[in-house]
C-alpha cells in the first residue's frame, strides 16, 4: 500500500493553504513557503495555478497521483458535472467518512484506523481506506478502538457532522443517508481548474 510518509505540514506550506483543520496546519505563521527563509519564488503562471489546485485536493484526501488519475477518469465517465462527481467519489472514501464523522482528527489517523482493521461496513471488516461507501451503508467500529475514537471526539468538540451522514455518538455508528454534494465539502477548491489540468 503506497502512501506519503514525509512531513505533513510541509504539504500545507508548499500549496499555501491548510490541508487539515488542526491548529498546526491552520496557523498563519506555519503557512510560509518551505525553506529556511520561506522563499516565495516567482508569480505562478496558468499551469502552476492549476497544478497547485490539484495538489491541494490530492493532499486533502491523502491520495497519490496514480490513484487520483483513476478517480478523474471515473468522474469523466459518469454523467453530470465532472468536478462535482470527482468530489463525491473522494468524499465517499471510507477513511474520509471516518474523518467527517469526527472519529479521527486527521485523514492520516482515519486511514490508520481503517487499515488496522477496526472498521466494519454492513457487518463485514473492511481494511481498505479507499473503499467507496454507498447510500444505506452502516459503518461500525470494533470495541478495541472505541476508547481512542471517543477521546478524538472530545478533542474535536464543536465538530459538525455533514448532513449526508447520520452519526450516532452513543453507539459510534455511521449511516450514509445520501450522496454528498459539492457545497457540503468543508474545503475550498476550484474543481474546474483541476479538470483543465488533465485536459
Amino acid at each position: 500500500m503506497a502512501r506519503y510518509l514525509g512531513p505533513k505540514l510541509k504539504l500545507s506550506r508548499r500549496i499555501g493553504s491548510p490541508i487539515e483543520d488542526v491548529p498546526k496546519h491552520t496557523s498563519k505563521r506555519q503557512l510560509t513557503p518551505p525553506g529556511m527563509h520561506g522563499y516565495r519564488g516567482r508569480r505562478l503562471r496558468d499551469y502552476g495555478i492549476r497544478l497547485n489546485e490539484k495538489q491541494k485536493l490530492r493532499h486533502h484526501y491523502s491520495v497519490l497521483e496514480k490513484q487520483f488519475r483513476r478517480y478523474i477518469a471515473e468522474a469523466t465517465r459518469q454523467p453530470g458535472n465532472t468536478g462535482e462527481v470527482l468530489l463525491r467519489i473522494l468524499e465517499c472514501r471510507l477513511d474520509n467518512v471516518i474523518r467527517r464523522a469526527g472519529l479521527a482528527r486527521t485523514i492520516w489517523a482515519a486511514r490508520q484506523i481503517v487499515a488496522h482493521g477496526h472498521v466494519r461496513v454492513n457487518g463485514r471488516k473492511v481494511d481498505r481506506p479507499s473503499f467507496g461507501v454507498s447510500v444505506g451503508d452502516v459503518i461500525t467500529l470494533k470495541t478495541k478502538i472505541q476508547k481512542l475514537t471517543r477521546e478524538n471526539m472530545e478533542s474535536l468538540s464543536g465538530h459538525e457532522v455533514p448532513g449526508w451522514l447520520d452519526f450516532n455518538p452513543g453507539e459510534l455508528t455511521i449511516r450514509v443517508v445520501a450522496l454528498p454534494t459539492s457545497d457540503q465539502v468543508p474545503f475550498d477548491v476550484n474543481t474546474n481548474l483541476i479538470i483543465e489540468f488533465y485536459r
